[in-house]
This record gives structure tokens, sequence and C-alpha cells, in this order.
């Protein structure tokens, strides 16, 4: 079985298809993946979030989380947490782990470059860029490139919401506020 993503290709065809004969992105993706004979990551289970996010912040249970100073620094900007809910964990896995491994290469509304920027805040990733390598005409290259794309008055595949949300990603790149 492969382990490898979806080449850029076969993500082209599935939009390309999505798009001019009304299928399912999901379901085609799924069936790509079939044809490649690997399945697509499961979402983690409510311990499996926990104990992930235990030992990020080093600790061993939600008692200690709770008492750890940088995990409550971490969380204060979050809003209530309710810790008996699965929801909450995966918000927390999301801003201090990384992209939770059943939201790999996820499609759909707010997804730019496999990145669902309504759920993220990693504009690096959004843009495509390496943060390492890029430098600030790199990040307006790319802003021009998605903004083609996301603009509202794209009549095709213009997208206010998500056209917002790249601007405040490109800003927080260039630091121009």
């Amino acid at each position: 079985m492969t382990t490898k993503n979806l080449t850029p290709r076969i993500n082209t065809e599935i939009q390309r298809l999505a798009a001019e004969c009304g299928y399912s992105e999901a379901i085609l993706s799924e069936f790509a993946h079939f044809v490649l004979g690997k399945k697509p990551n499961k979402p983690l289970t409510l311990p499996q979030l926990k104990q992930a996010v235990y030992e990020r912040f080093g600790v061993k249970d939600t008692t200690g989380l709770k008492k750890n100073g940088e995990f409550k620094l971490a969380i204060s900007g979050m809003g209530k947490l309710n810790y008996g809910r699965k929801e909450s964990w995966e918000a927390i896995y999301r801003k201090w782990i990384g992209v939770l491994p059943h939201e790999v290469n996820e499609k759909g509304r707010g997804c730019v470059n496999s990145i669902n920027i309504f759920k993220y805040d990693m504009p690096w990733k959004a843009f495509g860029l390496d943060p390492k390598q890029s430098d600030t005409e790199d990040v307006k290259k790319a802003y021009r490139e998605l903004s083609k794309i996301y603009h509202p008055d794209n009549p095709e595949t213009g997208d206010a919401e998500v056209f917002d949300r790249l601007t405040v990603f490109y800003k927080s790149l260039t630091e121009k506020f």
C-alpha cells in the first residue's frame, strides 16, 4: 500500500470534474485513494487527541494540563473550552500541534493549497511557500495569484470570506497592518 498523497495532477483533475460535472470532490478523492490502494486517514479518537496534547505540553492528564502555565497562556485567546468535547481538543491540536491526520489535503470551501484557512493559521502553507526560503516578493506574488482566484469580483471562483482571510494572512507575512 502506498502512503504518498495524491499528486497535484490528480487533485486538479478532481477539482475540474467536480466543477464541470457536479461530482463531489470528497467522493472523487476517495475513489482516487481506492484506485491507488490507500485509504484516507481516520479522525483521531478523543483519547488520541488528549494524549497528543498532553505530550505537547509535558503533562500526564487533564488536571495537570489545566495547571500548566504554558498551556494556560497557549489557550488564553481561544475562548471557553469544554474539555469533555472532542471539538475543543481538536481546536487545541490544530493550534498547537498541527494538521489533524484526517484533514491533511482537505478539499472544499476555504481550502487553499490543501489547508482549510478557516481552521488553521498557516499562512505560509496557504500561500504554498517555504518560510525559510521565501521573501516578501514571493509572498506578494503568491497573494496576487490567489487574489485572481478568490477576489469577490471573480464571478466564477470569487469568495469574499476566503479573500478576506487570505488578505489577513498576507498582511501578517508582510507586516503591513
